[in-house]
């Protein structure tokens, strides 16, 4: 057992399969190595030292580790497995706090990453019970620095700085690897609780035993304590987030599912921990693996946690304000489906907190149910008996039922509750690229192709793998491809000033290293590179067209980038710029603008797909798009060259999905009965070029004015 002012200390000290020192654990390797001492605080005895080789699942071993431990496969192959290590460690340590007439202990360890990155994760893995002693401990390094002021930052101390500063002998090849190290850390604490210092062991680190839900209810969130998570599998909850970082304290309430447009779980989540010390050692598990795919981790912002969690209303606030419960988020629900109803559908075997009180129902802003609801469960073995009827009929449709967290409930409410009916469009005004900068077209091969980015290379990145050649790039001209999800691809396309210039960059910086990736780079056309931006594809075979479907009103964003778009002249009425675009941040050029006509130059007539992202950038341009201000009576002859007249003002635009494939004009109005609506269809208002009505009449989706 421990106590938060013990009589003993456990020394304990190991190693792992990978890597040693600052980065122990980081590589997800295996422990291979315990050993162990306790140590008598107030007589300054010590019990038997201990060591005990650990028998991993993988027995390749890295070359750090066999040069550092001395230690090989074979040794290793005939130990125990880690469960019975730490079987053996309890007995072993329970016999000898007995010989020193001692009860309680506290762990010490050389700094954070044994319990917090090693132990806790791989227990976590293998599903073992740790005993309640690895969920208190104290930092050697930390209790050191408080010791002695004036010595080294915490993060830069090791045993042999320690030993070093004490003036004790480091020689670490007298003593077997791990006896070394457990020998001088107990010196180092004898040092400590000299007459001289009089250190007192009064505060351990914790780790805490399970993650918190509950509501955000912080105004600020602190950067330096945020993490993005990326890749995750899309049915993963907030426990299965918080095992993945089993070790590290997470705030209460600190895991936030992130959704995308339509109110769906992405694969990415923001999560607070208690400090920026767990933010850091949480950014060291970039890559590990949860189950089979592996989790990318980056710096995230307050703000950015915020954005997703915050924003509570009175409905939500009341509903959460019951805390440690399990939410359940139940989708495809009737849209006449009562509280009475849900309640039937769950059944006395998972009854939901109280009643009535526990269900809450997603509606639009005018009252509509959305199909979505949540609840809310006392215990797991109600959630998991709700669980159990996913996909199970209520009325006539199947009801998925889903793990769910605060922040979820908070987002999708503040996402339906923040829905417009039917917006009304704004007078257009669309950032287009300057004439003198138009995309290039044709087949000369002045442009090159990177193939193989960081995804978290961005514009500077590039301009620093090009180096001198950044001089020869055309204003205007480094594009960034992004996928469906509106993250980078890898890709990217660069114009150049001449074909020379192409030939001689791909020449130079092809397979050349960016980060720790090397990036292929080929000599392309224009033509080439807008059929990959319009969301073609370039293969061995030739040329794969994009798809043909509508562009979201509002495409996907990505936090390192600002995308932009054009739009055909004939269909640039149609779309809302401020849901499509950015807005600049010229305020010349929003004011050079006139107030309610845009020019579109016929020569960037083209349509983007969602998923292709245009980058103005530097060094010789600027970095956001400007406007371009109409000539006088250009909008009345372009007009009057297309034939088609300018979209009445006050209008709304509204998308429709889903539709049956054998819906008709006389359905659509049904549905939008009690609705003014443009009389005739929208053909009749503006005469479409059969290009972009081929886009625009895409299956199962209709534009509607």
């Amino acid at each position: 057992m421990t106590a938060s002012h013990s009589d003993s200390l456990v020394v304990l000290f190991g190693a792992t399969a990978g890597a040693y020192g600052a980065k122990l654990g980081s590589d997800e390797r295996e422990l291979i190595l315990l050993v162990w001492q306790v140590v008598d605080l107030p007589s300054k005895k010590v019990g038997a030292l201990h060591k005990s080789l650990v028998k991993a699942d993988n027995l390749d071993l890295s070359d750090q580790c066999r040069e550092v431990t001395g230690l090989t496969a074979e040794g290793l192959g005939k130990a125990e497995p880690l469960d019975q290590v730490l079987q053996q460690f309890s007995q072993l340590v329970s016999s000898d706090l007995k010989g020193l007439g001692r009860s309680s202990y506290t762990l010490c360890s050389d700094g954070q990453s044994l319990i917090r990155q090693v132990l806790h994760p791989e227990a976590s893995k293998k599903n073992l019970l740790l005993s309640d002693c690895f969920y208190s401990f104290y930092d050697l390094r930390k209790e050191f620095h408080t010791c002695y002021p004036n010595s080294a930052a915490v993060k830069d101390q090791t045993i042999k700085t320690m030993a070093e500063y004490l003036g004790l002998g480091t020689d670490e090849t007298e003593e077997d690897f791990g006896v070394w190290q457990v020998k001088t850390m107990v010196a180092i604490i004898f040092s400590m609780l000299s007459e001289s210092c009089n250190h007192i062991f009064t505060e351990p680190e914790t780790v805490k035993y399970k993650y918190e839900t509950g509501p955000c209810k912080s105004e600020t969130v602190d950067s330096e304590t945020v993490i993005r998570a990326r890749g995750l599998p899309w049915q993963s909850s907030d426990q299965d987030i918080a095992r993945f970082f089993k070790g590290l304290n997470i705030a209460k309430g600190g895991v936030a599912l992130c959704l995308n447009a339509q109110g769906r779980r992405n694969g990415e989540a923001l999560v607070r921990f208690v400090n920026s010390e767990q933010r850091d050692l949480a950014l060291e598990r970039h890559k590990h693996h949860m189950g089979s795919r592996y989790i990318e981790v980056y710096k995230a912002t307050g703000e950015e946690f915020l954005k997703i969690a915050g924003g509570t209303s009175n409905e939500v606030a009341q509903f959460l304000s019951k805390e440690n419960q399990v939410i359940i988020r139940m989708r495809g629900l009737p849209f006449t489906a009562t509280q009475e109803d849900v309640l039937g559908f769950l059944g006395p075997e998972c009854p939901v907190t109280g009643g009535k009180e526990g269900l809450l129902f997603v509606k639009y802003p005018d009252g509509r149910p959305t199909g979505d609801a949540f609840v809310l469960f006392s215990c797991e073995e109600y959630a998991q008996n709700a669980l159990k009827k996913h996909k199970e009929i209520l009325g006539k449709r199947y009801i998925e039922l889903f793990r769910s967290t605060a922040a979820e409930v908070q987002q999708v409410l503040n996402r339906y509750m923040s829905t417009p009916l039917i917006p009304t469009l704004p007078t257009p005004i669309i950032p287009v690229i300057p004439p003198p900068y138009t995309i290039a077209t044709g087949s000369i091969r002045d442009c090159v192709r990177l193939r193989g980015l960081p995804y978290t290379a961005g514009i500077d990145d590039i301009l620093e793998f090009m180096g001198d050649a950044t001089g020869d790039i055309k204003p205007h001209g480094v594009h960034m491809v992004l996928n469906q999800q509106g993250r980078p691809s890898g890709d990217a396309f660069i114009q150049m000033k001449s074909a020379d210039k192409a030939f001689m960059v791909a020449q130079k910086c092809h397979k050349k290293m960016m980060k720790d990736r090397y990036v292929e780079v080929f000599q392309c056309s224009g033509e080439e590179m807008n059929f990959v931006l319009m969301g073609g594809t370039l293969n061995r075979s030739g040329l794969s067209p994009p798809p043909c479907k509508l562009p979201c009103l509002s495409p996907p964003t990505y936090a390192a980038f600002q995308t932009a778009a054009v739009i055909p002249a004939e269909a640039a009425a149609l779309y809302q710029p401020q849901a499509l675009l950015p807005a600049t941040r010229s305020p010349q050029a929003s004011a050079a603008a006139p107030p309610t006509v845009t020019y579109y130059p016929a020569q960037t007539a083209q349509l983007y797909m969602n998923y292709t992202a245009y980058y103005p950038s530097p060094p010789v341009s600027p970095t956001t798009v400007g406007y371009i201000a109409a000539p006088p009576g250009a909008v009345a002859a372009a007009a009057t060259a297309a034939h088609s007249p300018i979209l009445p003002q006050p209008g709304a635009l509204v998308r429709m999905q889903g539709l049956p494939y054998n819906t008709g004009m006389k359905e659509i109005l049904s549905f939008f009965q009690g609705y003014q609506y443009a009389p005739d269809d929208y053909n009749g208002l503006i005469q479409l070029s059969d290009q972009a009505r081929s886009v625009l009449q895409a299956p199962k989706e209709w534009v509607c004015l």
